[in-house]
């Protein structure tokens, strides 16, 4: 097992890592919850396993964070300016290791303060670990809406629950239908999603919403484990026609939705996503990734902005330059929780787990991301999502409404028409 540190903390990552490249038992100091003028935070992230992709969207979050704060000052409390540092492990993806690892972080390397992992199925895992021993963990990549179910004290999420997803894309089917002269349950939704928690919900959601329409489901389908092939319910898509064909899998999902829906020149209306953009599906597929429709808590357009990177077009500008690639919703939320943790430690004005708990529920802040408020089982009431589509290789925002750059494109125009 290695050990992660940010760069205030590579020496010991180091030694750490090269005694178990040598198969060596590792004992490390314990880390109190602030050493010298250092806050440790701490979290299980997976650089490796299937969420790696979004793993290191996470990470590279919480890191131009950690930078970010460093350079201007440091978090001021009492008096006195505390850089910030983030200990980390890989938790391969999995939810039993995860707990593991975040078992180690509180007991062995004495973190108070835990930031989320990628998925709601490790931070569900993580969740009852963190409530046991009262740390206050703020996360933004768990949108199970089942976390918020538990009377979990100390989990406080950035981000919108992931029934919410795509509920926006069947209200714009409910909207296409009027224009065009239908009533909304004359529409039909086609559903291909991955059998874990996160999509479970997403397709919560889309059926809630159908049925408000009485619109017919007429494919439910769960994709394979590995991702690696949906041609089973696009054969059903090509034979029964669906105006929408909803996919969810995260990364690995949505890659493989627009690579087999092009390859087999699937003709459907709508094809709506999650996690388009950290599947980079415009940078891989060009031109057979346009028209998708894609869920995201955030996009760089929108008029967001903050006292630590300003705008969300400043925060993703400062994000590309760092780490080469334009940021996904993925990154911003993680940036977000690490700011959740800055302000209530100022707020605070203390280190007390109990104290800074107490200051992250009052939480009513405005950040590059969005502003967050929480309600009493810890989700953020106070944004909305988005929905964008691909439009000459751009992400365009289509809704909500208020905040749409262009309009929807709908019918999406059949493989033989286009260009």
């Amino acid at each position: 097992m290695e050990a992660f540190t940010s760069r205030s903390s590579f020496f010991r990552s180091a030694v750490v890592a090269g005694a178990v490249a040598l198969g060596l038992a590792v004992a490390q100091p314990a880390l109190a919850k602030v050493e010298g003028d250092t806050i440790h935070l701490g979290a299980a992230i997976s650089i490796t396993g299937k969420y790696s992709t979004n793993g290191k969207n996470t990470l590279d979050g919480y890191q131009l964070a950690v930078k970010r704060i460093n350079e201007m000052g440091g978090v001021k409390v009492n008096g006195k300016s505390y850089k910030l540092d983030i200990v980390y492990y890989d938790d391969e993806s999995t939810s039993a290791r995860g707990a593991q690892l975040v078992e180690r972080l509180i007991n062995q390397d004495g973190i108070k303060y835990v930031l989320g992992p990628y998925s709601s199925g490790l931070t569900k895992a993580i969740a009852p670990v963190t409530e046991k021993y009262k740390i206050p963990m703020v996360e933004g990549n768990g949108a199970d809406r089942g976390l918020f179910d538990n009377g979990y004290r100390y989990l406080f999420a950035v981000l919108n629950t992931s029934d919410y997803y795509l509920r926006e894309a069947v209200n714009l089917l409910a909207e296409q239908a009027k224009k065009q002269g239908k009533k909304p349950s004359d529409m039909r939704i086609a559903v291909a999603i991955e059998n874990d928690n996160f999509s479970q919900d997403v397709r919560a959601g889309v059926l809630e919403d159908a049925k408000k329409y009485g619109m017919k489901v007429v494919i439910d389908d769960k994709l394979p484990p590995e991702l690696n092939d949906m041609s089973a319910t696009l054969t059903k898509v090509k034979a029964l026609k669906p105006d929408l064909l909803v996919v969810s899998g995260h990364a690995k999902g949505a890659a493989l939705g627009v690579r087999q829906v092009s390859d087999q020149k699937v003709n459907v209306p709508m094809l709506a996503m999650t996690h388009c953009d950290s599947a980079q599906i415009t940078e891989k597929f060009g031109k057979a990734s346009e028209f998708s429709v894609c869920a995201s808590q955030w996009d760089d357009d929108l008029t967001y902005e903050d006292k630590w990177f300003g705008t969300a077009k400043n925060y993703a500008s400062r994000f590309a330059k760092e780490f080469g690639y334009v940021p996904p919703y993925q990154a911003a939320e993680s940036t977000a929780s690490v700011l959740v943790f800055v302000d209530a430690f100022e707020r605070a004005q203390s280190f007390d787990t109990e104290k800074v708990r107490d200051a992250i529920a009052k939480t009513n802040l405005n950040t590059f991301y969005g502003p967050v408020k929480f309600d009493q089982t810890g989700k953020n009431i106070a944004k909305s999502m988005v929905l964008y589509q691909v439009q000459d290789g751009e992400y365009k925002v289509v809704a909500p409404s208020k905040w749409a750059q262009s309009k929807l494109i709908y019918p999406t125009p059949t493989w033989d028409k286009r260009k």
